[in-house]
């Protein structure tokens, strides 16, 4: 199987989209992890569905594809970071996230992505973990309509310091909502690295049947950063093989979002180390 390497426009936010996706296709990406934010097709300015339209073309130019990420900063409150969450006490405010979720799902069928990646947010001060968990099976309930009505899966990522933050939570969200089928899992290689028990490589192997997306990184035991290939503790040989031999078809993105300033180097960097990491796995060398 081949795999399909990507990279995060969240780690290239000081280019234009357009610059963007010519600089990854020219380097030979197989696609794009598109954030929706201010700067790179903005779910919230108007015009939305004909700017979408112009970037589907720009993709389909290029032979780049695309999956939609939704981890923007400060898109829907500039004063607080990936504020309001799934679990916020406000019910408008909860609102307000899945409204942007469902965009984000039109965006993404609009697009052809094969996926729209989520995570669940930080547990409130003073919320019980019952009463998060449900704000939280409530708040994906649209975004999950729209994304079996789009034909387009909900990937949500364990994000260490979350509710949902490790493969236990995505499958205990699964059970809660009674598995539905538009919903699956954004596997974020270098989180399984800082907090998983299993090696990334078993973690992979565990969460195949779920995959809708694949994020990649280095990362150190314990430590949430995300580093660039070569400066964390990972073995990616074998995480690339177990990736192949699960079929995997969609994109695996690279995920470096503080370190734009570098972007193109690291973006031309990346893809050599990934090539030649692959080129070490039985089944897994890229096109």
């Amino acid at each position: 199987m081949t795999l399909r390497f990507g990279y995060g426009t969240n780690g290239l936010t000081d280019l234009r989209l357009d610059d963007a996706l010519g600089l990854l296709a020219d380097l030979g990406y197989d696609g794009v992890g598109l954030t929706l934010d201010h700067m790179h097709l903005d779910p919230l300015a108007p015009d939305l569905t004909e700017r979408t339209r112009r970037v589907a073309h720009r993709l389909n130019a290029l032979g780049l594809g695309v999956t939609v990420e939704t981890g923007a900063r400060y898109v829907l409150d500039p004063r607080r970071k990936h504020g309001p969450s799934l679990l916020d006490p406000d019910p408008e405010a909860r609102a307000a996230r899945t409204g942007l979720l469902v965009r984000a799902v039109e965006v993404a069928a609009g697009l052809g992505a094969h996926a729209v990646h989520c995570f669940s947010g930080i547990t409130p001060p003073d919320t019980g973990t019952d009463t998060a968990w449900q704000r939280l099976t409530g708040a994906l309930a649209p975004v999950l309509d729209a994304g079996a009505r789009e034909g387009v899966p909900l990937a949500i990522e364990p994000e260490p310091g979350h509710l949902l933050g490790t493969l236990a939570g995505f499958h205990h969200l699964r059970t809660l909502l009674g598995d539905p089928e538009p919903l699956g899992l954004t596997l974020d290689i270098g989180h399984c690295q800082c907090l998983e028990a299993a090696s990334p490589a078993d973690c992979v192997k565990e969460a195949a049947p779920w995959l809708r997306h694949v994020q990649i990184e280095d990362m150190r035991r314990g430590v949430h950063e995300h580093l660039p290939f070569g400066d964390g503790e990972i073995d990616f040989p074998p995480v690339l093989e177990a990736l192949a031999a699960t079929g995997y078809a969609g994109l695996t993105v690279v995920e470096l979002p503080r370190h734009s300033h570098a972007g193109p180097e690291l973006a031309r960097g990346s893809i050599d180390f990934l090539r030649r990491a692959a080129r070490t796995t039985d089944g897994a060398v890229p096109c």
